[in-house]
């Protein structure tokens, strides 16, 4: 796909999410921890492309910098 650039990584978002991920919360105006610490979970969830796996990932990701997800 010549005109899908690879977005990873992004911000600080873990390589471990792989690129579909990151790329897909990059497309929804996400590109940061911070920024991803401002959404629920289900907010996340809803966003095609970001799935359990990436959830737990980024659970992770949070906890190490004192952050954690928005309120569900």
């Amino acid at each position: 796909m010549a005109d899908t650039p690879d977005i990873r990584p992004v911000g600080d978002l873990p390589n471990e999410m792989g690129k579909t991920a990151p790329r897909e919360l990059h497309y929804a105006g996400i590109s940061s921890l911070a920024e991803v610490a401002t959404h629920t979970r289900a907010e996340l969830l809803a966003i095609h492309g970001v799935g359990p796996k990436a959830i737990r990932i980024l659970e992770g990701a949070l906890a190490e910098q004192g952050l954690s997800f928005a309120e569900d």
